[in-house]
């Protein structure tokens, strides 16, 4: 009886330290929230409602084009919605978010997100990072603010700060989060990302680039290029929930699952 207590024991304090390194998140890209569409409304409730029965997800990370058109109105009805998630979620921006020429820019969008969310709160900016279990997540910004198309583009000073953090944080393991993928996972002749090999030469020169997770093209796709992770998520209802194993190792793992 003793040893069968002493390996159940060992089994479940083993276990544990498994679980201990192992990380859990959710990808969302695409909301398209407009207060007059009641559907999309519906899809992004819906969403939350069942990330909220999940119990192992940390945070929500929502990868741009949360609304439909700019406009105060989509977004404050947007939080309003992300603001049931019962765990942390931040927010990168994508091309159908803002428009300078509309007086919704970079800078109005962030002031709104600071007020409204407990996240946000000493973020001022669209590039950005967090940090969890000792992992982090830098959040780039490749959205244009004053003519916007379908195109991304990651401006220079945009790189040059990437840059710094991915050596500020050279002993860490890193996940770049984005709307815009500079690894194409489909053939669309609008959707691209401008001067994408100014980007992809950048992140050559680090080796801590786990992962780099996007939205914009309406696919799921899984790459690998260079040794980090190119992952693409469609639009909702489709969402992404994302295991990191072993995340304090050199060499963690990925494994996602696409859900409606």
């Amino acid at each position: 009886m003793r040893n069968f207590i002493t390996l159940v024991f060992s089994f479940l304090f083993s276990t544990n330290l498994i679980l201990a390194s192992d990380m859990t998140f959710a990808q969302i890209d695409g909301a398209l929230i407009s207060t007059n569409d009641a559907n999309s409304i519906k899809r992004l409730e819906s969403t939350v409602n069942k990330i909220n029965q999940q119990k192992n997800i940390e945070f929500v990370i929502f990868t741009g084009n949360n609304i439909s058109k700019p406009s105060i109105d989509n977004l404050e009805k947007f939080i309003e919605i992300a603001n049931n998630l019962k765990c942390p979620y931040y927010v990168t921006i994508g091309n159908k978010d803002i428009n300078k020429q509309k007086k919704w820019g970079k800078s109005e969008y962030t002031n709104l997100l600071q007020k409204k969310i407990k996240t946000h709160k000493k973020i001022t900016t669209t590039n950005y990072i967090f940090s969890k279990n000792g992992v982090i997540f830098i959040v780039a910004d490749g959205a244009k603010e004053f003519i916007t198309t379908p195109s991304g583009y990651y401006k220079p000073e945009t790189l040059t700060w990437l840059d710094s953090q991915l050596k500020k944080y050279k002993n860490k393991n890193v996940i770049i989060l984005q709307h815009f993928p500079i690894i194409p996972p489909a053939k669309k002749e609008t959707h691209y990302t401008h001067k994408a090999d100014e980007y992809l030469e950048l992140i050559s020169k680090h080796d801590n680039i786990k992962a780099i997770i996007s939205g914009h093209f309406g696919v799921n796709s899984e790459q690998e290029y260079q040794d980090i992770w190119h992952i693409t998520t469609k639009s909702l209802p489709t969402y992404r929930v994302i295991d990191i194993l072993d995340y304090e190792t050199e060499n963690p793992v990925f494994w996602s699952t696409i859900k409606e």
